[in-house]
């Protein structure tokens, strides 16, 4: 499913329901190095696309990446390719207002904590480090992050940081993507140890040769097999309950019994009937409407039981 480009023009994007859960759901990532390097943003999506953050990525292998980024504040690098920060459009002149300085920096401190920070920013970027962070170092001192003198800057410091080999931190990326899908850290439960992954595009997730989820290209998130229902019912995540046996690939609001209240529209949910996972698939109504409507497709059904 493709979703539709976000615009963020003005400081009202702040505001956006995407934007408010996106930096809600942030608080339960973390760093997978003991070092955090922060970028500005770009205004090509996926950012490691793009010119500057080609160069950047050159020198920052092997630590956490995080890019700085109005209306949303901060991503990850592994979260580049994910709803909705793949998908919006705003300028980026990096000439921020004090409410996207105050936005942004609460962020990335947020995220930071106590880890060290290279900062390679400029402009309002820079300014929401300085007034929010204080184990910093500045690598663009001409307010050009690619100019030789910053980017040799940037050389410098990473190469006194801790480098982490980028196999050991495949399965944080995963799980990263995970905690933010679900909203909860319990999903890390959906991406153990000795999970393997293949494909080019679509990413399948396996555990001792079964499939248990997708990792989609084009969002940038999962779709879940049966096998990972039972994961949410084991951790109480995004369950919908009903008390008859399924007989199409669609399931009317009017039979659900009870579901989850924290279940949104587009949702994975599990589908549960007598405490046993009988269906995965995806939510058309948040957790009070799944239960209450009398009328609708509740949730479109992608495996079940047969």
């Amino acid at each position: 499913m493709k979703h539709a480009k976000i615009p963020c023009i003005t400081e009202l994007s702040l505001h956006r329901p995407e934007v408010i859960r996106w930096q809600n759901r942030m608080k339960l990532l973390e760093p997978y190095s003991d070092t955090i390097v922060v970028f500005p943003c770009s205004m090509k999506k996926p950012y490691s696309q793009s010119q500057s953050h080609t160069i950047f990525r050159r020198y920052s292998k092997g630590l956490q990446e995080v890019i700085l980024t109005s209306p949303f504040g901060i991503c990850p690098r592994e979260m580049e390719k994910t709803y909705p920060i793949q998908s919006y459009d705003a300028s980026t002149t990096g000439d921020w207002s004090d409410e996207e300085i105050q936005m942004a920096g609460k962020a990335i401190k947020e995220y930071a904590k106590d880890y060290k920070v290279i900062a390679h920013v400029a402009g309002g970027y820079k300014k929401a480090c300085e007034e929010y962070l204080d184990n910093v170092v500045y690598t663009c001192l001409d307010d050009n992050t690619r100019s030789s003198e910053s980017l040799a800057n940037l050389k410098d410091e990473v190469k006194k940081a801790d480098k982490v080999p980028n196999n050991k931190h495949k399965l944080h990326d995963l799980r990263s993507i995970a905690r933010y899908q679900f909203n909860s850290k319990k999903m890390d439960a959906l991406i153990p140890d000795n999970t393997r992954t293949s494909g080019r595009f679509n990413t399948r997730i396996m555990i001792e040769k079964e499939q248990i989820a997708t990792l989609h290209f084009e969002t940038g998130l999962y779709t879940l097999n049966l096998k990972a229902g039972e994961i949410l019912k084991e951790n109480e995540i995004n369950r919908v309950f009903i008390n008859f046996d399924l007989q199409s690939n669609t399931l009317f609001a009017p039979g659900i019994v009870d579901a989850d209240k924290e279940i949104i529209p587009n949702d994975e949910v599990v589908i549960i009937k007598d405490d046993t996972v009988i269906g995965v698939g995806k939510s058309m109504m948040n957790g009070e409407e799944l239960v209450n409507a009398d009328k609708g497709i509740g949730v479109k059904i992608r495996h079940q039981i047969k």
